[in-house]
């Protein structure tokens, strides 16, 4: 047995490769489609198209032709669950025999796999709470995390940040690094108070699913600060960090920020003062895991230090 063990060890990779690379990155695109899909279960009102839990229905494991599109929609979001699952356990498995000397990609794939499972059962006692609001709010927080260690993980086995991070790489400014936690804690804190935003909006997921009863314009009015001073953290960055080129990892971050703050912001006010449509309410979970991944990166630049 430990023979076998050692022969299957001995074929696995012992550094990062293209491969672990682009599971890095279909693991980044896949968390922030299952947010998309998310939104999609709770605007198509399908949150219960799938009854109950960890079945689809009580004699049924998948939904039913009975069950129409809204089965459709709720399954296929549970379903694509399972495929992160195993995309997470791929990546432990290529970095087994690099667990030791490559340990924050080793823990942080393992924190990716570790927190499905929480995601899944938190998903399923929504939907065994007919969609609290509260616990929608926790399941979407979940799966804003893993965006975020799943861009950590893109700039890692990529090299750009972590243990193989370029030696000569001169640190920002103390500016630079100060306003990238400001981004940071905005950017968290934007995605918290919107989660409290949409509990007390219309879409619920189900015609007949609770509401949080907070005030919506009160509650928006909240969302939106950290927003405002998101937007100008942003801009300030850009002024500082444009004469750094056009091949400087950090003004790129800086730029990916720029723009998925205005495109994230540009959406919310126009979903606001139109009545909030379906099809804007999706865009703008969009633009949640877009900022997520800007800001995530933006900071993960601006504070890396390669360990000596």
């Amino acid at each position: 047995m430990k023979q076998s063990a050692r022969g299957l060890g001995g074929r696995l990779p012992n550094r990062v490769t293209p491969a672990l690379r682009r599971l890095s990155v279909a693991s980044l695109i896949g968390q922030s489609v299952l947010i998309v899909s998310g939104g999609a279960v709770r605007l198509t009102a399908s949150g219960l198209g799938c009854p109950t839990w960890p079945r689809c229905t009580a004699g049924s494991l998948v939904n039913t032709p009975e069950m129409g599109i809204h089965g459709v929609i709720e399954f296929g979001n549970r379903t694509l669950t399972f495929a992160l699952a195993l995309v997470a356990a791929l990546m432990l498995v290529f970095l087994w025999n690099l667990r030791k000397e490559r340990k924050d990609l080793f823990w942080l794939s393992f924190g990716l796999l570790a927190s499905i499972p929480v995601q899944a059962v938190i998903g399923g006692i929504s939907v065994l709470t007919q969609l609290n609001p509260w616990v929608v709010g926790l399941h979407f927080l979940v799966s804003a995390a893993l965006v975020a260690f799943s861009m950590l993980l893109v700039n890692r086995t990529y090299d750009r940040t972590g243990a193989a991070a370029p030696v000569h790489r001169h640190r920002p400014s103390k500016t630079i690094r100060q306003l990238s936690v400001v981004v940071a804690a905005c950017t968290a804190l934007a995605v918290v108070l919107g989660v409290m935003v949409t509990g007390s909006g219309p879409h619920a997921g189900d015609a007949n699913a609770p509401r949080n009863e907070l005030n919506p314009d009160l509650i928006t009015r909240f969302h939106v600060l950290p927003v405002y001073v998101l937007v100008i953290s942003s801009v300030i960055l850009l002024i500082l960090l444009w004469r750094r080129g056009s091949n400087d990892a950090l003004r790129a971050g800086a730029v990916l920020l720029m723009a998925a703050v205005l495109f994230q912001g540009a959406i919310g006010y126009a979903q606001h003062f139109t009545g909030l449509p379906p099809i804007l309410v999706g865009l703008h979970m969009l633009g949640a895991a877009a900022l997520l991944a800007a800001a995530t990166n933006f900071t993960d630049l601006a504070l890396s230090r390669r360990r000596r």
